[in-house]
């Protein structure tokens, strides 16, 4: 098991525009977390967690009324660090990497604005439309980082989309990807573990929503269809492995309890990752 922790420093010096643009209006400095467990002659799954530790909108700042809620902002992160707890008690004979981007959305006077432009970990670049549309700028570093681990899979969680709670409430996360195999996987360890996951289409059609005319992808795709238009976004830094998307912002948090989940933070994605890799060969 080993854990590195990359400072502002070494985010800077790595390239990752995205995680220094969005930490860079709070007082408290980004993290770049990497966890690996297992057999390292195994190419392995790497999981990607979204980790604002606060999300208030930055400049694009959210309503008030809600903004309390965004304490689980990090429930992807989360998510990633108790699937390693869970991968290492269990001792499952898998290699796994983890991959946690960490900031806090601020608004201040050196906050990121819309119509800033960041580049990224692989040199691509992005127009920022609306700041509170951060977590795709700092989950593309993190997609863009994973290549080269030369992953056999890649999957990301992160409450990423209102719109994706408006789709399917808080009974099933999003899920998007490039290869249906693995998305089938995901689906069935869901159905075992009830944490079920319900796949959103991410036809071609839906990246002309997201063209810039001054960078290669903006960070919004307008009014209609928000967890897909975000899910080409982050489509946009993965690299050449499979790679699948859950958008868990209608299962992180809980209004009342479940079976056997309470009112609060879930935890979803831990038991759907562990059965998941349980299964994993």
């Amino acid at each position: 098991y080993a854990v590195k922790i990359l400072d502002e420093r070494e985010i800077k010096e790595a390239g990752m525009g995205g995680v220094l643009g969005v930490s860079q209006g709070s007082v408290r400095p980004p993290r770049f977390v990497i966890l690996e467990y297992g057999d390292g002659k195994k190419r392995p799954v790497v999981l990607v967690g979204k980790g604002v530790t606060f999300d208030t909108g930055g400049i694009s700042i959210k309503p008030s009324a809600s903004m309390a809620e965004m304490k689980m902002d990090m429930s992807g992160a989360a998510a990633v660090i108790g699937t390693f707890e869970a991968v290492a008690r269990l001792k499952i004979p898998v290699h796994i990497v983890g991959l946690i981007p960490i900031v806090e959305n601020m608004p201040s006077g050196s906050s990121i604005r819309p119509g800033d432009i960041i580049r990224h970990y692989n040199g691509k670049t992005s127009e920022v439309d609306n700041t509170d549309a951060e977590g795709r700028l700092i989950l593309a570093d993190a997609l863009a980082y994973a290549e080269k681990f030369k992953p056999a899979a890649v999957i990301d969680l992160a409450t990423l989309t209102g719109a994706c709670v408006v789709a399917l409430g808080h009974h099933a996360s999003g899920m998007l990807g490039n290869d249906t195999s693995l998305m089938t996987k995901l689906k069935r360890a869901g159905e075992s573990t009830y944490e079920r996951v319900w796949q959103l289409p991410l036809y071609d059609e839906y990246e002309q929503l997201i063209k810039s005319d001054v960078a290669d992808v903006k960070n919004v795709g307008g009014k209609w269809a928000g967890a897909i238009t975000a899910a080409w976004f982050l489509k946009k830094f993965v690299g050449s492995y499979k790679w699948v998307h859950l958008d868990i912002a209608g299962t992180a948090m809980l209004d009342q309890d479940g079976e056997y989940t309470q009112k609060g933070a879930s935890g979803v994605g831990v038991r759907l990752l562990t059965e998941f890799l349980r299964r994993w060969k």
